[in-house]
């Protein structure tokens, strides 16, 4: 089946996302199928979502991680297609009716997502040394951002989605690259827009312990990313520059008696070591 909202379901995954969980919902066209996966174990946020809204289903639980939940919500949604998205977006009156005339045409895709409206910050990578195929309504990428996905359920026949080893950052990349290797297209739809507000999907209240929580995680995404596709010896490479500058940077900002930032630096390094050692991305948020 073709795609149509019918046959679409909205994945959220939020974590401490109350602040702002209502203006992403009610973005979406009336009477979508979505489905939230609450890591912070937020009761009362389900039950006011749930009496709210008609056709959402509320999980909650503890936190597993991005790629975790969402493989959750997209094994549990009955469609074909789902929409993977973060609680920080708001899409525009024409953004899903884009995808799906695009959709329409034809084209072979595992993913597509709409094109971002801050330009300064694309949220899709071309990395490959020939050129991709670019059209008026489309352009052919590497991979797309995490905050917006729409995946095609029938390309992923082993029912193999995000690799759940990512807690946070990279999985989107991870999953694309996979897909690319497979031969299957992964598009931008220019005429679908969407605003992204980039890093509010959680209360400020807890953004010191988060902030630590994001620099442990991307060092220890990045390294495991790196040694999946290409290998220890490369990944470590790769990595040496970062591990002897986050080094140099928590000496430096311990006699300048900065506990933030030599925080932020030993987090850094922490999770890269933890990563090159194998262990699992075992850090949780203290909030």
């Amino acid at each position: 089946m073709t795609l149509s909202l019918n046959n679409l379901t909205f994945i959220i995954v939020t974590f401490k996302s109350e602040h702002i969980i209502h203006e992403c919902i009610e973005s979406l066209p009336k009477n979508s199928e979505i489905i939230l996966i609450d890591n912070s174990n937020n009761n009362d946020m389900k039950n006011d979502l749930e009496k709210k809204y008609n056709k959402i289903r509320v999980i909650v639980q503890k936190n597993e991680g991005m790629g975790s939940a969402n493989n959750k919500g997209i094994k549990l949604c009955k469609t074909d297609y789902a929409f993977v998205i973060n609680p920080d977006v708001k899409f525009y009156k024409n953004t899903i009716q884009a995808l799906i005339d695009f959709s329409s045409k034809n084209i072979d895709y595992a993913v597509i997502a709409p094109i971002s409206d801050n330009l300064r910050y694309p949220n899709y990578k071309i990395t490959s040394k020939n050129v991709l195929e670019s059209a008026d309504d489309h352009l052919s990428v590497d991979s797309v951002d995490g905050f917006a996905m729409l995946i095609n359920k029938n390309k992923f026949k082993d029912n193999i989605y995000f690799d759940e080893n990512f807690f946070l950052y990279l999985e989107n990349d991870d999953l694309c690259l996979r897909k690319k290797k497979e031969n299957n297209n992964i598009y931008i739809v220019k005429k679908a827009k969407i605003n992204h507000l980039g890093g509010k999907s959680h209360s400020n209240i807890y953004e010191t312990e988060i902030e630590f929580s994001r620099n442990w995680h991307w060092m220890w995404s990045k390294f495991y990313f790196n040694k999946k596709h290409f290998g220890y010896f490369k990944a470590l490479l790769i990595s040496l520059p970062t591990m002897i500058n986050s080094i140099l940077k928590y000496f430096y900002y311990l006699i300048r008696f900065n506990r933030y930032k030599k925080k932020i630096y030993k987090m850094r390094f922490s999770g890269l070591l933890n990563s090159i050692l194998g262990r699992k991305s075992w850090y949780r948020p203290n909030v």
